[in-house]
């Protein structure tokens, strides 16, 4: 699925529309800390409107109070345009699929068989449990279960990939989409949703941003928040009567006005992460759409950055999914090249990806040439479960591989005998986690060729750097312990289970539940969808059937099993952004205490001058130079926020030291530097 930029112009400007949009009371409410500066906005200009015809805010001028309200109008609309900005990917996105979302020709059928009575219907007209047959180059008309066939289906409108992907009845890969494309053969297909609640109609009003509810963090950060602003709004209500009585009781100076109190209110209260709260909240689900995986929640993603426990599975995920030929042992008195031959003609019509990377491993390790079997009778002898040997006879000659078992009855069978140490070696190969296949020419018995599990590159990088955020891995297989021990040294797991069956995985998540962790798994198969349930991130792939989808509260459009160390790195990201712009925000508030409170109190403490570090014109100048500093720092920080703060795995102290040094630090000295240049602008004036 593919993504748009962060500004492009048809969204910027959609953006600044609905940032005066949200200016309803209803929509502002909902940001309690943003609420009381919308109130303080109308207030302020309320107070120029009334100073127009001579109702005068204490010392106050007219073209002060009305800077001050042009100010905190744009601190409410660029807050607004933080969260419209964000939000407008998510509706860019959802127009891009609602493209793909027609009105098709459906042939609905009576019964689930090629044979059956159809009638052509719309695709609206379809109901859940109803079953249609799809025939290539036709639109799949609504999500589904097949029941029958298998087929090449174009995905790239939902995932943004051009390569097609197969699709079959039965196993893990049984589940379609509506709005994809049949390519090649047909499919019976059972309606799993009905019309408006299929996965594509989710997709939309997920991205959308429709259904986003806030997270708990998110919910704990926003009540902390309001009781700051409740505490900052009392405090600064009671500075008016103080300033009025020490006036009348001193004779000397004058009252603060209620138009600076109102200034001095809003760049003290958490305007700065007030306002782009919602925006990290939204950003989060969004940059987890630009790696192609879909969130059903905003708690799915926060709880990816909470996640210390990783649940993989071995195969596709840890490994490339199939066994590879690594080696040939030969036989007693038998030369490489003609074991290395034998291995390529008993494999010549494997089609699977084991017996093409036999053929591949001689090749390259002895050169071995492609046979002619012009005018020589050949016979291709395929796999049975029965024999559990493939092979090929060819110019009067047998070729076999197959079990050891296997050949050693087919050898036996011909009056031949079974060398022990060809059976030694396949036992020793076995233990090491290996699949040894036994190749064999009539009744003579050539060696071994050792199909063995790669391991994907880099995994072992990948989970170095998980294990340094605190994240322990573990891989389940359905292999035996022995096996599994293998992989799990060589891929550098923490732990694994073997032999691993669907209540297995779910009894492994509930312990580490009970143990405090938070479980993080993928699955695609209807066994997976109990433990994707239990689980606390539940990535289901794309691919898989439709029982592990409404399972998982993720879905990896491009079904790619190592794609949840990417989620986790997301949710990392977000909870990181969130945290960095919080110190941020509560460190600007501090430095704004020294800009604003010696000029706010200057006209009744005439004393207070000598507080003015900054050196600032005047007590105009500084309060109108703390508005207009309070406001342009959102929308510098709206990047950041979108894009979201760099993560690195590094350990909580020193995520600590380096989030209070840079944000921190940062946020405390910017302030001063800022609204120094402001007041300068503003004045003409350096001292």
């Amino acid at each position: 699925m593919k993504t748009k930029s962060h500004f492009t112009k048809e969204i910027f400007w959609n953006a600044w529309v609905q940032s005066f949009v949200k200016l309803n009371p209803r929509t502002q409410i909902r940001n309690p800390v943003m609420f009381t500066v919308w109130v303080g906005s109308i207030l302020t200009t309320v107070f120029w409107i009334a100073s127009l015809f001579g109702v005068s805010d204490s010392n106050a001028g007219s073209g002060f109070i009305f800077w001050v309200a042009v100010w905190l109008w744009f601190t409410v609309l660029l807050s607004n345009f933080s969260e419209a900005l964000a939000e407008g990917r998510g509706k860019a996105q959802a127009a891009e699929l609602r493209k793909t979302r027609n009105e098709v020709k459906a042939y609905r059928l009576k019964t689930p068989d090629w044979n059956a009575v159809q009638e052509s219907v719309g695709s609206s007209a379809l109901r859940k449990d109803d079953v249609f047959l799809v025939e290539a180059g036709s639109f799949i008309p609504a999500d589904g279960e097949i029941l029958a066939g298998v087929a090449s289906v174009d995905e790239s409108a939902v995932t943004g990939e051009s390569a097609p992907v197969i699709r079959e009845a039965g196993g893990d890969r049984s589940s379609v989409n509506g709005g994809t494309r049949v390519l090649s053969d047909r499919l019976i297909v059972r309606v799993s949703s009905d019309p408006g609640q299929g996965f594509l109609d989710r997709m939309i009003a997920l991205v959308e941003g429709t259904s986003r509810k806030k997270t708990p963090n998110e919910i704990a950060l926003t009540i902390l928040l309001a009781a700051l602003t409740l505490i900052l709004l009392i405090v600064t209500a009671t500075l008016l009567p103080f300033s009025q009585y020490t006036v009348t009781q001193s004779g000397a100076g004058k009252a603060v006005s209620i138009a600076s109190l109102v200034a001095l209110f809003v760049c003290l209260a958490p305007t700065t992460i007030g306002a782009l709260l919602s925006t990290i909240g939204i950003a989060g689900m969004n940059r987890l759409s630009g790696v192609n995986v879909l969130a059903t929640s905003g708690r799915a993603v926060e709880a990816a950055g909470d996640v210390d426990v990783l649940l993989l599975d071995k195969t596709g995920t840890i490994t490339l999914g199939n066994r590879m030929a690594s080696e040939f042992i030969v036989a007693p008195s038998v030369e490489p090249t003609e074991l290395a031959l034998g291995g390529y003609l008993a494999s010549w019509a494997d089609e699977t990806p084991e017996g093409r990377s036999i053929l591949s491993l001689a090749k390259r390790q002895f050169q071995i040439p492609s046979p002619s079997f012009e005018g020589k009778n050949h016979k291709a002898i395929p796999f049975t479960a029965r024999t559990r040997m493939s092979g090929l006879d060819w110019n009067g000659k047998s070729y076999r591989k197959g079990a050891t078992a296997s050949v050693q009855v087919w050898i036996e069978a011909q009056g031949g005998q079974f060398p022990e140490q060809v059976k030694t070696q396949a036992e020793a190969s076995a233990r090491k986690g290996s699949t040894p296949l036994v190749i064999c020419e009539n009744a003579r018995v050539l060696g071994i060729v050792v199909l063995k599990d790669i391991v994907k590159d880099g995994i072992q990088e990948r989970f170095a750097a998980l294990r340094q955020m605190g994240i322990k891995t573990l891989m389940i297989t359905g292999d035996n312990p022995l096996t599994a021990a293998t992989i799990a040294a060589e891929a550098g797991v923490d732990d694994y289970l073997a032999e691993a069956k669907p209540e297995d995985k779910l009894a492994l998540i509930r312990k580490y539940q009970s143990e405090g962790h938070l479980v993080a798994m993928t699955g695609d198969g209807t066994n997976d969808a109990p433990a994707l349930a239990q689980a606390d991130v539940a990535v289901a792939m794309n691919s898989g059937t439709q029982a592990a989808k409404e399972a998982g509260n993720m879905v990896d459009l491009d079904s790619n099993p190592t794609k949840l160390t990417e989620v986790v790195l997301v949710g990392k990201q977000m909870l990181i952004t969130r945290g960095s712009l919080t110190t941020f925000s509560i460190a600007n508030d501090v430095a704004k205490y020294f800009a604003i409170l010696p000029a706010l109190f200057l006209v009744t403490y005439p004393g207070l001058a000598a507080l003015n570090v900054m050196h600032l014109a005047t007590p105009e100048s500084a309060i109108l130079s703390a508005v207009i500093f309070n406001a342009l720092i959102i929308p510098a920080l709206i990047p950041l926020a979108l894009k979201g703060v760099v993560y690195k795995a590094q350990s909580a102290i020193q995520l600590l030291r380096k989030n209070l040094v840079l944000y921190g630090l940062g946020g405390l000295l910017l302030p001063f530097v800022g609204i120094k240049l402001i007041d300068i602008l503003l004045t003409g004036k350096v001292f």
